[in-house]
């Protein structure tokens, strides 16, 4: 009868303990940032896009904003590490007219046909700071980035503005440059796998791209701002947060529980005496093992939860009670980081109980073994079980 409901007692313990450690996950799970997502291969997209652009520098001497807005494609590859941030590589140019007047005051016009590749970091702010959702109607995203800049040969036929800004010799020559780059994009979802997406940016190229060196300009930065709209098309799965629930054990575990319940009902209706029963012989008294208490933690976490400390209160009243020692062994789970950023991580966390048992219940430093042992060596075999401590007694 004992055994049952110690049986009953420490199977509802372990349930709650599961559930308690879902709880923690769930309710990190807002805002975003503070979500775990699975290693799925999400994220990929590549973007296709197209408007107009139009070249800014100090001396413009062009018309209407109309008037000097050229033609302009681009198309982007890129990767979302999370929901949140993301990088992507982006190509974009074709012919950005400059213009310049020279003595005579004749206008003139300067065609640069430019390609500008360049690297942009991305910050989705809708999905950073609320709950992700993959159903998210409209994404709101700034980018910062580097890239690099050619201007190709101009046609030799084209004159030379009669002005000392402008160096005949090299007129025509190709420029390079390195860009700044940096905007804002915003957009709407059109399905799973399609959103569409508007694109306000600048791009700074420094002085002299053009091949004009502006009056005045010592410092200047010749720019391009471009306004694009276009699709982009989302490649492999949605983000899926990291759940280390297993409701298929929770079932089980639930089954096993009313399992017992119904047999200790059954027990609870047996006589109390049994006068045609054979005494029971002596108990066998034999030493008692200490059974592992184990301390789990959250996803790339070293951090002890609050429900977490019954089990370290317990280990310390173990010891304060037997003078036993302990060892406590680290680990980590295999499926999320490397072996050796896991092997560091399972020591703190070995480390942060052992200075729990010291500092909050006095047990001696010298009476604790600390070990750890990475996620190579795995005790459980439900994955998220293994970002784990476990203290156990010499045998």
């Amino acid at each position: 009868m004992k055994t049952k409901i110690f049986l009953l007692s420490l199977l509802l313990g372990f349930s709650v303990s599961i559930f308690a450690q879902g709880s923690q996950v769930y309710e990190s799970q807002a805002p975003a940032y503070k979500t775990a997502f699975k290693r799925n291969g999400a994220g990929w997209f590549i973007n296709l896009s197209a408007g107009a652009q139009v070249y800014n520098f100090e001396d413009d001497v062009a018309g209407g904003l109309l008037d000097r807005a050229t033609f302009i494609p681009a198309i982007s590859i890129g990767k979302w590490a999370n929901p949140y941030l993301g990088f992507r590589l982006k190509g974009q140019g074709l012919t950005a007219n400059s213009y310049i007047e020279d003595v005579s005051k004749t206008v003139y016009t300067q065609k640069n046909d430019y390609f500008n590749a360049h690297l942009d970091v991305m910050v989705n702010l809708a999905n950073c700071f609320t709950k992700y959702s993959p159903t998210r109607l409209f994404n709101f995203t700034p980018y910062l980035g580097l890239g690099f800049a050619h201007r190709f040969d101009v046609d030799k036929s084209t004159p030379v503005p009669n002005t000392p800004f402008v160096s005949s010799k090299d007129y025509h020559r190709y420029s390079d440059a390195f860009t700044f780059n940096g905007g804002l994009q915003f957009g709407f979802r059109l399905s799973n796998r399609v959103n569409l997406d508007f694109d306000l940016g600048v791009s700074y190229f420094g002085d002299y791209f053009d091949r004009i060196s502006h009056e005045g300009a010592r410092g200047e930065n010749d720019n391009i701002v471009a306004a694009m709209g276009g699709l982009t098309f989302k490649l492999g799965p949605a983000f899926e947060a990291v759940e280390p629930m297993d409701y298929a054990l929770i079932d089980d575990l639930n089954g096993k529980i009313n399992a017992l319940r119904r047999e200790n009902e059954e027990l609870s209706k047996r006589p109390l005496s049994c006068p045609e029963c054979p005494p029971a012989p002596a108990p066998i008294v034999k030493n008692v093992n200490y059974v592992p208490n184990v301390v789990f933690f959250r996803l790339n976490s070293s951090k002890i939860d609050a429900n977490q400390q019954i089990s370290i209160f317990n280990t310390a009243n173990f010891m304060n009670n037997t003078g036993e020692k302990i060892k406590v062994v680290g680990y980590a789970d295999k499926d999320t980081g490397t072996s050796a950023y896991n092997f560091t991580l399972s020591e703190k966390r070995a480390r942060a109980v052992a200075k729990e048992l010291t500092t909050k219940y006095n047990i001696p430093s010298e009476k604790i073994t600390i070990e750890w042992k990475g996620s190579d060596e795995q005790p459980y075999p439900q994955n998220n079980w293994n970002r784990v401590v476990i203290m156990s007694a010499p045998q």
